[in-house]
């Protein structure tokens, strides 16, 4: 009965906008179906260097579903894009969706002492007034937010999407020729506490950071990675410490092999490079595989074609929730 309403339900042609950095995504969303059309922005800027934006086809896109594809990598692209966000939904479109693979400040979602700045919620407040089109509240689809409690901070104006990347993972762990020696780890309680009802059907190890003296050293709280194809979970990784530490303490446990999986690969300041395979490096310390998304394109830029990474598009799952 599902699969027969799923047919029977109208499918949407979506005219998709996207930023500058996301350009090559949003062309393998667009490959992914016929209904999906690609919409230019003119990004430009002025001699004092404030936006000087031009929404292409502007009248086109009037009563049609449209969506933006963003990416805020930095704060400096962060005005330029909600400057076109807000103006989208005000073009008289009959839906409006935005699509957020990363929320950037996903991990600043607390405070743990008076003073703190939960920037998670300044951001999530900032999207919550993206205008209202004449379809009603935004649709803002986000892979793999850093806590799902996040959902708390929009607003009604707009209706939180959360997908995942997992599937993804599954899919490559499948094809892989050791693919039944697999065993998925977490590099801390949180990270099982997010992934572990996804992935429930590989043997799991979870470790943990433990304070010795005036270190905190990671250790295995539960789990055997002896002789296994053991693959790091995570939502994120930003310096990439705690996956080395990781994968030093599962290899001295007797893993075959240590490999990561992060859903957003942010590595700021080009921290990606302490992964890449070098011919003088001790190969008992270098991961096997080292799977991203390209929820981060400058990311994906940076590492194409370094062993041992390997980018699992979005694009198929994007087109997807554009039909939602």
């Amino acid at each position: 009965m599902e699969i027969q309403k799923e047919l029977q339900r109208p499918k949407k042609q979506v005219h998709l906008f996207y930023c500058v950095e996301c350009e090559e995504l949003a062309q393998k969303v667009a490959a992914q179906s016929d209904l999906i059309t690609l919409k230019s922005i003119n990004w430009r800027n002025f001699a004092d260097g404030w936006p000087n934006l031009y929404i292409n086809s502007a009248h086109d896109i009037r009563g049609q579903h449209v969506a933006f594809l963003a990416s805020f990598s930095s704060p400096s692209v962060v005005f330029e894009q909600i400057s076109v966000i807000y103006a989208l939904p005000r073009l008289f479109v009959a839906s409006f969706t935005l699509v957020f693979p990363f929320f950037p400040t996903g991990s600043f979602e607390r405070m743990e002492e008076e003073g703190d700045v939960a920037t998670a919620f300044t951001m999530a407040r900032i999207l919550s007034n993206i205008p209202i089109s004449r379809g009603g509240p935004t649709s803002l689809v986000i892979y793999d937010i850093h806590a799902l409690q996040e959902r708390f901070y929009f607003g009604d104006h707009v209706l939180p999407l959360f997908e995942t990347g997992i599937p993804l993972l599954k899919q490559r762990l499948h094809q892989l020729p050791d693919a039944d020696k697999i065993v998925v780890a977490f590099p801390d309680d949180g990270a099982w506490k997010r992934f572990h009802k996804l992935l429930y059907h590989f043997p799991m190890v979870v470790c943990a950071k433990v304070r010795e003296g005036d270190k905190r050293i990671v250790r295995i709280k539960e789990g055997n990675p002896t002789g296994c194809h053991v693959v790091i979970v995570d939502d994120l990784v930003q310096s990439g410490g705690t996956l080395i530490e990781c994968q030093k303490v599962l290899a001295a446990h007797g893993a075959a092999k240590v490999s990561a999986y992060v859903t957003h690969g942010v590595f700021p300041k080009g921290s990606w490079e302490q992964f890449t395979h070098k011919k003088d490096a001790n190969s008992a310390n270098a991961f096997a595989y080292f799977w991203i998304t390209d929820s981060c394109p400058l990311t994906v830029k940076a590492i194409e074609s370094k062993t041992p990474f390997e980018v699992l598009s979005l694009a198929g799952s994007i087109a997807d929730a554009l039909q939602i």
